[in-house]
């Protein structure tokens, strides 16, 4: 079977996230790593978002979530990738922040340009793309983010919930302010969202919802689904 690993920035394994991503590749097998393994709690609030950094949201091993700067995930990342990139066929960076360019080796699913891309082939100039970022500091990041992939004329619209500490009805109530912003679409713009969530924003708005984890896996199914047959073909 091939191997997919899940790099999330915070830490293995997510139980929350790899249930739905397993469903969706049910020939491969995943194996986790997390940025912040073997790190405790108090040496990651240790490092609070610094003025300037990139707030970042992630779920940890004890099931809590946190808040941390782009900079202490970058300082670590690299290294997780590149030992990863060693056991598995792709990675998938569990993450849709907008991260630099990653030195990898192997196929790199990065969920921040799947979707963002994905969005602006499905709304067309003059539409607009309602996003749901967790953190209102994201808020634009996330406009710019999803702003210079849309086609010209598009634009795109922001609210926030988060996946991990806002309640069914805090999505519902930004799925609905955006579908009365004159969204025609919704991107769930954070892996932390759910197979539920989607359905909730989709059952509150009355609009297609577009999820950042499915988006991926899907995608990553097909390669691995190519580089099985390539084996398979090479053996014969």
């Amino acid at each position: 079977m091939t191997r997919l690993g899940v790099l999330t920035i915070g830490q293995a394994p997510r139980p929350d996230l790899t249930p739905e991503l397993t469903a969706l590749l049910p020939e491969a097998v995943v194996v986790e790593r997390g940025v912040l393994d073997g790190l405790t709690r108090a040496e990651i609030e240790a490092r609070p978002v610094a003025p300037g950094d990139h707030a970042l949201t992630t779920r940890l091993a004890d099931g809590g979530s946190v808040v941390l700067g782009e900079s202490l995930v970058m300082a670590r990342l690299p290294g997780v990738l590149a030992e990863l990139e060693r056991e598995v066929d792709a990675v998938l960076l569990a993450c849709t922040g907008a991260f630099p360019d990653l030195p990898h080796t192997r196929p790199l699913f990065v969920p921040d340009r799947l979707i963002a891309f994905g969005a602006a082939a499905l709304v067309g100039a003059g539409g607009t793309v309602g996003v749901v970022c967790p953190l209102p500091e994201q808020r634009a990041d996330t406009e710019a983010k999803f702003g210079r992939r849309l086609p010209s004329g598009a634009r795109v619209v922001t609210d926030v919930c988060s996946p991990y500490t806002g309640t069914p009805d805090d999505l519902a109530a930004a799925a609905r302010r955006l579908a009365e912003s004159g969204a025609d679409l919704l991107a769930l713009d954070c892996i932390g969202y759910t197979e539920d969530m989607r359905a909730r924003a989709a059952a509150a708005s009355g609009l297609p919802v577009v999820l950042a984890r499915s988006v991926c896996a899907r995608l990553a199914a097909e390669v691995l689904d190519s580089l099985k047959a390539a084996r398979e073909r090479g053996a014969a």
